[in-house]
């Protein structure tokens, strides 16, 4: 079976509040845990109104703490953003409490604009250590040794999993060099999906963590019982797009029956290049559109997403997914 999965960002809808975009991931790992789902992960974000995971390892407690199997863990830190040896005290606090279920998704971009960056008292140019605060990372989570110096109390011997998130083939070489997962933003910037999972693959090097490669790649879902209720479900995802292209980040809006009402065509095209990656419509449109996502890039893993105003409706479409993936696996062969 392969495994399929969860990227949440505690979406806050119009109309609603943080209160209610953090209590709706909550219920939605419950319920991802019972539909089979492998992982939930939270992704970092700063200072955009339609998302509430910004305190990140906050939130994967929370998460792990109300649910018993379903791997939590993010996707991803954005690094430059925090020192290591915090990052390795919070998700080894993590992998203490809940052992075998924490995952660190890793991110070199800082996930917001300059001025949220200088209010997380970082440097801009903190992206150039990635390496080095990877390597940092790995040793804060490894078992002691001699020549240990400062440690990560929690985290020194967890060895918490470490993955190397991108949508570019800077990601791709760097998860291949250093023999870790790697997984792809393909549900935002699916340009260059084929070429990095590629690149991953082909520079692979074989690590104390990982012997062989393993992708995951990331998929859109809006899916309904027709396909003209998916169509209309992701007019809100394409809206959001929209915002914040414009610089206008928003909670979520509501879903409307003409998207091209609402959004200039030229900027539509370029939300529907963003979202190219994404399987839309009913349970046979979707399942027949993720198998043909998997058949195309044959990853080791997916990750599903999509942001959906209703949470009932976004329960609907993940329930779905989930029933579709079962599907697929059932009917791949056998590796």
């Amino acid at each position: 079976m392969l495994p399929y999965s969860v990227l949440d960002l505690a979406p806050v809808p119009e109309g609603k509040t943080v209160a209610d975009a953090l209590h709706n991931t909550i219920d939605l790992a419950r319920h991802a845990e019972t539909w089979g789902y492998h992982r939930l992960w939270l992704a970092e974000h700063h200072n955009i109104a339609s998302v509430a995971s910004a305190a990140t390892s906050v939130l994967i407690g929370q998460v792990a703490a109300a649910t018993k199997t379903i791997r939590v863990g993010a996707g991803g830190i954005m690094l430059p953003n925090h020192a290591p040896l915090v990052v390795a005290e919070q998700f080894g606090t993590l992998a203490t409490l809940f052992p075998g279920r924490i995952d660190l998704g890793l991110g070199r971009a800082p996930g917001t604009d300059g001025l949220t960056m200088r209010a997380l008292r970082r440097s801009m140019a903190s992206g150039d250590s990635f390496p080095q605060d990877v390597a940092e990372l790995q040793g804060y989570f490894a078992d002691e040794t001699p020549e240990s110096g400062v440690r990560a109390i929690p985290g020194q011997g967890t060895h918490v999993p470490l993955w190397i998130l991108g949508s570019s083939l800077y990601g791709a070489q760097f998860a291949a060099h250093f023999g870790l997962p790697y997984a792809f933003a393909s549900h935002f910037a699916p340009a260059a999906l084929g070429e990095a999972l590629d690149t991953y693959r082909a520079g692979f090097r074989p690590s104390a963590q990982l012997s062989r490669p393993h992708a995951m790649m990331a998929i859109n879902v809006f899916a309904g019982e027709s396909d003209e209720e998916g169509r209309y479900l992701m007019t809100s995802m394409q809206q959001a797009f929209a915002n914040l292209h414009r610089g206008m980040p928003m909670p979520i809006p509501k879903p409307v029956e003409r998207i091209e009402d609402h959004v200039d065509p030229a900027l539509l095209r370029g939300v529907a290049q963003a979202l190219a990656v994404s399987a839309i419509g009913s349970p046979a449109t979707v399942r027949r559109e993720l198998s043909a996502f998997i058949e195309a890039y044959r990853p080791d893993e997916v990750i599903l997403t999509g942001q959906i105003h209703d949470h009932g409706k976004r329960l609907r479409s993940f329930e779905i997914a989930a029933e579709a993936m079962d599907a697929i696996g059932r009917k791949a062969p056998a590796a």
